[in-house]
Order: structure tokens, then sequence, then C-alpha cells
């Protein structure tokens, strides 16, 4: 049936370029092959099995520089679902490959064949015990969220990836990632105690159970006896076991870790130690038990600048005796760049001698005084050493953050920098720390010589360096530069310094034809062997560490066809950071997805049947269900706003007609708002006599004939109408109130007594109780932040109220004199951010006036004269996305601190997916967002859920269940006097 509100897919068009011979052939226009399909179906359930085009094209990226298209992606949701498909392959002559995170930089999450996501359903803590010193947890869930459980038993996980607010646990130990602060004594090899695998032959392991060396031994006999054969072997011979250990002296990711032989005495604790550092080629490891160590509650930074590298690394030694957690090495071209793209760092750096380099240091105790006597001991090191400025210790919270933002923002930098079309290769590699001045001077030097950014940085207490390369992949020039400098990394690292050709991003496709090379001919030998007895049909990750292959890390290499410049989407380096905190990222695509199909688009040819079927597939999958909220941007290294993106493909979209409706309706927003009070009684009166289901099947009915991106669906109870606002006086007033559309309409949590107060009676008393005097227009009906038309890309609709807004608040605030408290957090995003860009230069200069203040801020300032007199035990915060962007999650974390015991944010907690009415159109996209935060809050009881934003409360309460409010309900009640 066609409905009343369809969208041609083919408005949005296809980027301008010419179509690129990588393009996805036409040949899988209906996705996989449907012989696989409908096995795969039998054999888990459709539910798990993703199989149209734009799923394959969305998964053929990650954060490396290959793109590999699979057949079929399997969303495995248990381990019972990875043996069943294991021994499928096994039957079936197939292979597989294990995808969590898509973080991986080196290939070793791709395949062209079966495809397994392993992050979606494979999140959450198993148990905490020994008062934090033992975690034991799913493969997928985040490292980030492990830290944050263990955070309150001041304890945390040992290896800390830049990555850790994306990456999974199992990608961790799967790659034996380090880190800044990780010593080779705290990675995942010396810390993970325990794990549940699955082997290709479908066999599960819990090396926990009390039988399992014997289970092991009777289920997989060969592998059992075959380990034990090679263990023999290696101790036999005292010069090869002291070349393993030296191997390992330093960090090393390149091969397995044959290291195991050595500290495993049975042969399931050789095996356990094997799959730690396997990258997925010898079986999944299905949840991991982690050894914790201690985390150091306060931390200074500073950041010590010498004449050279050699300078520079001199101290490192004496700086990790010190005591240090983190000594980071940065040279003089980045430190420069860097002094140019982030506001806040140190003014030297723009006037650094090319040779110059700088240490990042971090110190981290458990007490104050232990870390004043520390920082003293540095600042006497650097006396008799050639500083170029005398350091300086600071433990401010936002002066941390830039540090590291800055080091971690490197690749951002180069990102940014790079020429249209190329790709960005991040490489690290390990020297003997002893030698690490020469290596990273050569380094440069190799660099330099094939045109490549000198700029290497790195964990230089360590003695591993990164850097990053900008290649031009779909030229054969490009390629043969690729290609001829990976020769020469190889010889310089491996040759000249005996070092580790990866050191912590594992080895994957890009490092596996040099394996020989590093190890040597009979140490390779062995890795083969204990392939050939773990996975003996070769089901797992071909190519990926053990390959015959010596050009596959030339194969499948990423093009990078141009796309829309909005918010510098076409600069996405795929890194994946963005998705941890994507609202749409457990139902439909993630931002750095959105992307990749985009750039699919731009490969195919104009006109091409399965550039319609993207197209086709991609309105739902990547522009309805975008929430818009930005918050992609955050983490993102370019920073990067997808949802801008979105929101122009929203307003293509639309048609003369549509354009028109929505300016109607803005015009006459005052109706909108009194139509929307009556709509809520309506529905609560229908809800109450019928029941709610009754209400959502008419809700789905008027959906169905329209459009589930025009008419909203009705998730559950609604709140109450918004009641009158309250007289209020111009007079002596300090500051105007606009109260946002939302709460004009909408009233109180469904459960609220009908004579509780209302949001702007709450914020009125609260202020007069601290002395201070609000005022709300009297023709504030028929206003809004605009926001909701730019959201739904109704670009005349956005114009009209824009200015409507503006001019009523250049007037009610008197031309800027009087300040302007917005009581919904969104809306004041939506007054900060969304005016500026639409207003004529006359109305711009104006707005630079007024000064717009949210409720939070507002409520922080009054603070000091409201006196508690009802504690709560217990809050827990919602940061919703406009607070991420106004950095107001840390001033609602103080105003609620101020009314109660404790004050909880729960992990996982991002963007909800409401996003002012898209939550409401599509409520899965809420049930998404949430899922974190609501498993977390199931063993969470509080006193209040407090949030800043109605519609965010609204979509909280049915996604979660929990009745989540304004805060300033919570501190009304709290300061208010008794009697």
């Amino acid at each position: 049936m066609k409905k009343l509100f369809s969208v041609d897919p083919t408005r949005i068009g296809r980027p301008e370029g010419a179509a690129t011979s990588d393009a996805v052939p036409e040949a899988l226009l209906n996705g996989t092959p449907a012989a696989l399909k409908t096995a795969l179906e039998n054999l888990l359930g459709p539910g798990r099995v993703l199989h149209r085009v734009v799923d394959l094209v969305r998964y053929a990226s990650d954060a490396s520089p290959y793109r590999l298209i699979p057949q079929v992606i399997v969303e495995a949701h248990d381990a019972g679902d990875i043996a069943k498909l294991l021994k499928f392959c096994g039957e079936t002559g197939r292979h597989a490959t294990f995808r969590a995170g898509g973080t991986s930089l080196n290939g070793q999450a791709q395949s062209d064949e079966i495809l397994i996501d392993v992050r979606k359903h494979f999140a959450g803590i198993v148990s905490i015990d020994k008062g934090g010193m033992r975690l034991k947890a799913r493969a997928g869930t985040l490292l980030a969220h492990a830290n944050v459980h263990l955070s309150c038993f001041g304890r945390k996980l040992g290896p800390d990836p830049a990555s850790a607010n994306v990456c999974t646990l199992g990608g961790v130990v799967s790659n034996n990632s380090g880190g800044m602060r990780c010593r080779v004594s705290q990675d995942a090899y010396h810390t993970v105690s325990a794990m549940r695998f699955v082997l290709p032959s479908g066999t599960q392991i819990d090396t926990a159970s009390a039988d399992a060396e014997r289970q092991f031994a009777q289920c997989e006999p060969e592998l059992a006896a075959g380990l034990m054969q090679l263990k023999a072997e290696i101790t036999a011979d005292q010069a090869f076991v002291e070349r393993i250990r030296k191997k390992y002296s330093i960090r090393n990711t390149h091969g397995l870790r044959l290291d195991a032989f050595l500290d495993g005495d049975t042969p399931l604790e050789i095996f356990r130690r094997l799959l730690i550092g396997s990258e997925g080629t010898l079986g999944f490891i299905a949840d991991v038990t982690f050894e914790t160590v201690p985390s150091t509650p306060i931390t200074s930074v500073a950041w010590l600048a010498f004449p050279s590298i050699d300078a520079a690394i001199e101290q490192v030694p004496a700086l990790v005796a010190l005591g240090a957690q983190a000594v980071e090495l940065m040279v003089a071209p980045a430190l420069r760049a860097a002094a140019e793209a982030f506001p806040g760092t140190p003014e030297y750096w723009r006037t650094l001698a090319p040779e110059a380099a700088a240490l990042l240091v971090e110190l981290g105790t458990q007490d104050a005084a232990t870390l004043e006597r520390m920082e003293a001991q540095v600042v006497e090191l650097c006396a008799t050493a050639s500083v170029i400025t005398p350091p300086s210790f600071t433990s401010r919270e936002e002066a941390i953050e830039l540090a590291w933002f800055v080091r971690e923002g490197l690749l951002g930098l180069v990102g940014k920098q790079r020429p249209p079309g190329s790709m960005l290769i991040v490489e690290d590699v390990c020297f003997p720390p002893s030698q690490l001045a020469s290596a990273a001077r050569d380094l440069q030097a190799l660099l330099r010589k094939h045109g490549f950014i000198p700029g290497v940085a790195g964990h230089a207490a360590h003695g591993n360096l990164h850097f990053t390369l900008t290649a031009r992949l779909d030229e054969e020039a490009g390629r043969a530069q690729y290609a001829q400098f990976m020769d020469e990394l190889v010889d310089l690292v491996v040759n000249r310094y005996d070092g580790s050709l990866k050191a912590e991003h594992g080895t994957g496709l890009n490092m596996a034809p040099f394996l020989e090379q590093e190890w040597g001919e009979r140490a390779t030998r062995l890795m083969w062997r204990v392939k050939q007895l773990a996975d003996p049909r070769g089901v797992l990750a071909p190519n990926v560490i053990l390959t015959r292959d010596k050009q596959i890390h030339l194969k499948g290499l990423k093009t990078q066809p141009g796309i829309e410049s909005t918010a510098n989407a076409s600069l996405c380096i795929e890194c994946g950071f963005c998705e941890s905190v994507c609202p749409s990222r457990n139902v439909t695509m993630t931002p750095r997805q959105r992307i990749v199909v985009r750039r699919e688009m731009a490969r195919q040819p104009e006109g091409s049947a399965l550039l319609r079927q993207l197209q086709e597939q991609y309105q739902y999958d990547a522009i309805q269900t975008c929430a818009g909220d930005g918050t992609c941007a955050l983490p993102c290294p370019i920073e990067i706003n997808t949802g801008e993106l979105m929101r122009e493909f929203r307003h293509a979209s639309q048609t003369a007609a549509s354009e028109s409706a929505a300016l109607f309706v803005a015009q006459r927003w005052e109706g909108v708002e009194r139509a929307s009070k009556l709509a809520l009684r309506g529905a609560r009166y229908m809800g109450k006599a019928l029941g709610w289901n009754a209400v959502r099947g008419v809700a789905g009915t008027a959906r169905l004939i329209a459009s589930s991106d025009v008419v909203p669906t009705v998730p559950g109870p609604m709140p109450k109408p918004a009641r009158a606002l309250p007289e209020t006086r111009r007079e002596q007033a300090d500051a105007v109130y606009f109260t946002a559309c939302v709460n004009r309409m909408f009233g109180r949590d469904p459960d609220a007594s009908d004579d509780a107060l209302s949001i702007q009676e709450a914020l009125i008393a609260v202020s007069k109780r601290a002395g201070k005097h609000l005022w709300i227009p009297e023709d504030i009906a028929g206003t809004c932040c605009a926001s909701p038309f730019g959201s739904k890309g109704f670009a005349s609709a956005r114009q009209v109220m824009v200015e409507t807004v503006f001019e009523r608040l250049w007037k009610w605030s008197d031309a800027g004199h009087l300040p302007i408290v917005v009581d919904a957090a969104s809306c004041t995003h939506g007054l900060l951010s969304g005016l500026h860009e639409v207003l004529s230069p006359d109305m711009r200069a104006q707005y630079e006036q007024l000064a717009i203040i949210d409720s939070i801020e507002w409520c922080a300032g009054l603070l000091p004269e409201l006196e508690v007199h009802a504690p709560l035990g217990k809050i827990v915060i919602h940061p919703t996305c406009a607070m991420s962007h106004l950095k107001l999650t840390r001033t609602l974390r103080r105003v609620a601190g101020h009314m109660a015991r404790e004050v909880d944010i729960p992990v996982g907690a991002t963007c909800c997916g409401t996003a002012g009415d898209r939550g409401l159109l599509h409520p899965e996209l809420v049930v998404s967002a949430t899922r974190d935060q609501k498993a977390y809050l199931d063993g969470v009881q509080a006193d209040a859920y407090v949030c800043a934003n109605r519609t965010c409360e609204m979509g909280l309460r049915h996604a979660i269940g929990r009745p989540y409010e304004s805060f300033v309900f919570s501190l009304e009640a709290a300061t208010r006097e008794p009697g």
C-alpha cells in the first residue's frame, strides 16, 4: 500500500564524481546468496541473519585500510550460536571471522564470507569478586563500561587503549591491546585468569570449571596432545626459550603467543594463553575473567619539552622509576600542529624547533601528599635536564582532559589535513626502550623518504611508537609507495633494532606476510602447527596472522571516494569511535556505517539497480532512525556530526507540499500547543477507558496509512497536559524565563499527583528562595527554538521560527540587558547553536549580545543561597545529548550532589534517542539507545531519576520504566522549608 506521505529515496541522489572499479557488483543486488541465507536462517533463526545488500556494505569497512564485502552477517546471541556456526563452516567448507567494536586497525575483523557480529548481544558484567580484584564479563562488554563498574572498588583493568570507549573486552583480549599506562605485566596476557571459549569444532570450554582440564582432553584429544608435544620441543632448546623470552620482554603482538608454552603447564593452560592475542584465529572467547589492577584516584599531568628526541628519551627511565604511570612522546611537528588546532595548549609549542620533542607525563597516586612528593621529584629531575621550560603539573580535570585530547587528537589532525581520496593508515612498532631515541630518528627519516608525515608519537616508557600514513590506495603509484615503505619498515624494525613489527594493534592482514621475517622459520612453523591443531579445517579468519600469500597486505585495500563535505563527513577515517554513543547502534546503522554506505553510493554508476537498492534501504536505516543529536561528533577525532548530513538528506527529501505544510504549522505554533494539550487529554481519556493497547492500535493504523516517519506512536501512558503558566511580573525581574514549548505542552509524569507543581512553578519557587525573580513573558505562546523544523529539514519553517523567536528574545531581554533562562537543555542548545547560522548579519550582531542560560547553569548559581531541608539518598542522572554539547553534565552532577548523598550516572547513558519527536516516530530507536542504561538500572533503586528535557524524560520512562522528570522538581522539594 502506498502511504500518504511517501518519500522518493532517489531524491538524496548520489555524491558527485565518477564511479569506481571497486564498486559492489550487481550480483549482490539481493544481498546474501539465497542458499546461504536459507541455511543460516534454518540453523539460527531469521532474526540473527543480516542479508540485505545495505547490511553487507555497512559491515565491509572498519578502522583498517581494508574493505572486504561479506556474503552474510550473523548477529550471534550466545556461545551456542557460535558453536553451531563454526560446525556449519567446518561441514560446508566456509570461513568465519568475528567482529566486535570494529576498531581493529590491521584487518583482523573483516571477511569476504561469514562475518559474525559479537558486539550487540555479548555485553554485560557477569560478576565482580574479591572486592573488585576480579571481574568476569561477556566478550562484547565495552572496556570503559567495565572500568566504570570497577571504579567504586578503586580498581580498573590493566589494558587501556585509546579506543576504550568503543572497543570490547573480547577485542582487547584477542589483540592483547596495550595503551598509554599499560605495562607489559598488566596486559591481557598477564591479567586474564580464565575464559569461556568455543573451538572451531563446536567444543565449548569454561577454563574456570573444576573439570575443565578433563573435558578439554576428552573433547579435543589431538589438540591437547599436540600442545604438550610442542611444549616439549620448545623447552628442550634453551636458546630458543631465551629467544622467546627476549621477544616478549617488550610489547609484541605479532604472531601467536609462543611464551604460552613456557608459562602453561597443562594443555588447557597453554591453550588459554594462546587464545590471548590470537585475533580470532584459534577460537572464540565468549567471556573472560580479569585480575584487575589498582586505579589512581588522584592524578596530575605535565608537559616536559626538550631540544631533541635524545634529550627527551634520556629522561624516560628516571621518570618511570619515579612512578610515572604514563610517559608519552610527541615530536615538534605534531606539537606545532596541535598548537594551531587546540586552544589552551602551551604558546611555546608554536615556535619549537623541528628537532624538538616533548613528553606528556602523568602521575597517579592514592593521596595528595604522595602526589605532591612525586611532582617535586620530577621537578628536581628536570632541574638537571635540558628542558625548554620548567615543568608545571596540574590536577585540574579540564587540563588533564585537554592534555590527553591533544595526545590522542593526532589522528584527527592528520585525518583532517590528508589529501582528498587518500587513506589514513595507523601503524605501531616497538623497539628496545634503550634504543628508542635513535629508532625514532630513523623512523622519521624513513617516513620523510617516502613522503609521509614524520610525526611519530608513542608510549615512550615501553619503546612503543605510533605513526600515520596517508596513501592513495586507489592509485597504482600510491599502492607501490605503500608496499615499498612496508618492506623498508620491516628491515628497519627487525634487522636494525630487533624490535616488534606490531606492539599493541595485533598482526592482522597487513603484517601477516612479514611474520617469518621477524620470528624466523622455526617459530613461524610452530605457529602454523598450533593453527592446524586448533583449526584443522581452516575455518577461522584466513590470512589473519598466518598466511601463505605474501601480497595479502596489498589486496582489498580501501578506496575513499568523495562524498558530501557537510560537517566534514568526507574526511571520515572510519575509526568507529562514534559508534558507542549513537542512539541507533543497536537497531540500524551507526554514524560510521552511514558514511560507509554513502561512499558505496559514490562508487556506484548513476542509475544502477544496486544504487537504487541502497538508496531505498538507506531511508529507514540511515536517515529516519538517525536521532540527529550530534553526540557522534564528541568522540570523533575529526568532530564529524553525521546528524547534520542526515538532516541535509531529510531536507533533500522534502517536497514543495511538505515545505508548505511545515511553514503553515510554524506560523500557527500557538495553535499546535493548544492542540497538543487537547490530544494529550484525549489520549489519556482513551487510555483509561479502553487501555493503552487500544490507543497504540489506533496510532499504528494511522502510521500504516500515512507514514511511520510522520505519525507518532503512543508507546505507553502519556504525561499530563501542561497547566496554565503561572503569573509573573516584569518589574524587578532578574531574568527572562523562556519556558520551552515542550514544557508548555507536556506536564508532569502520568503517576504524579494532580496538585504537583508544574516545571514553571518549581523553577520560579527555587529561584525565589535564592533571592532571584523570573519573568515569563505574556506573549511566549507560539515560540520555539526551531529545532523541530531544522531536524526534519524544513528550511522555510525553520527560518520563520528562528526569526520569530529571536525578535521576541531581543524584546523580552530589553536588547540583551536581562539574561534568558531556558528550562529544557535541548532548547538551550537549539537557541545557542541553531539561530546564528540563519539570521541576517544585523540580527546576528544583536544575537551575540543575548545571554542565554540553561536552567542547570542557573540553578547551579543559586546553590549557595539554597538550604537543603529534605536531602535525598540517591539521585540517578540522565545526561542528555544537549547537556553533553553544552558541557553541563558535571554541573548537573554538582546540583544533584547539593541535594543528595549519592549521585549516579548509569553505565552506557548517552543520548536517549528521543530527539524531540524522533523517539515517538521510531520508539525502537529509544530502546536501542537506552539498552545498556536499562541493564544497569535493573539493579539500581534511587529516590529520584532526573533529566533536563521533557521529551527525553518521556522516552526514558517508556523505555526504562523509571519516572524520569526534571531535576528542578527534586531541587524544589529538597529545599522546600518544612511545614
